[in-house]
């Protein structure tokens, strides 16, 4: 069957941060609060139930906050997250462009909780340059759960092996194929056209 949409993963496919370490690499120096503080109070015992859509992000990060860095303000810390894991790979972006107007549906497929997606889709601009946004607090589920692939499969109404996936992550490209999807692992060395033609 013929390829009638692409789902593109966000976090290391068309956003990808030129430093190893991500948005968070200077966040003690700029902030004053350290990534593995953050981590242990916050990502570790909260990030779970954000992403899944059981709570808001400010819901379990704001309190957080209140604790380990009182000097903080909320809006602070989610707008430098936010800017800082905002690099658009713009040779992707194009290509996809290219696709689209040759009648292509493109589709962002990522695993985000709330705010960051509205950031991605308005903020970024992504919404001109995509037909859809499907992300795991939305869904309720993540990848690689075969639960978030078929969420977009009945929310989109294409046929799995209609659907051509990128992301860098192995796991959720197998995930993908495991439900009869057409999938590649991204790692920026190969263009996407030439990945759907393997």
């Amino acid at each position: 069957m013929t390829i009638e949409a692409i789902m593109v993963d966000v976090d290391g496919v068309l956003l990808v941060h030129p430093d190893p370490a991500g948005w968070s690499a200077t966040l003690e120096r700029d902030l004053g609060i350290s990534i593995a503080t953050l981590q242990s109070a916050f990502f570790e015992p909260h990030w779970n139930d954000v992403i899944h859509g059981h709570a808001t992000l400010r819901e379990r990060l704001e309190p957080v906050l209140r604790g380990i860095a009182p000097q903080l303000p909320y809006s602070a810390l989610t707008d430098y997250w936010f800017s800082h894991d905002a690099h658009v790979n713009h040779a992707l972006l194009a290509e996809l462009a290219s696709l689209r107007a040759g009648g292509m549906q493109v589709h962002l497929a990522t695993v985000q909780e709330h705010e960051r997606a509205h950031y991605i889709w308005n903020d970024l601009g992504f919404r001109t340059a995509f037909d859809g946004l499907h992300y795991a607090a939305d869904l309720g589920c993540a990848k690689p759960s075969a639960d978030f692939y078929r969420a977009i499969e009945q929310r989109t109404g294409f046929r799995p092996e209609a659907l051509f996936f990128i992301d860098d992550k192995i796991a959720n490209v197998d995930a993908a194929i495991a439900c009869g999807w057409s999938a590649a692992l991204w790692t920026g060395t190969e263009t996407l056209k030439s990945l759907m033609l393997r």
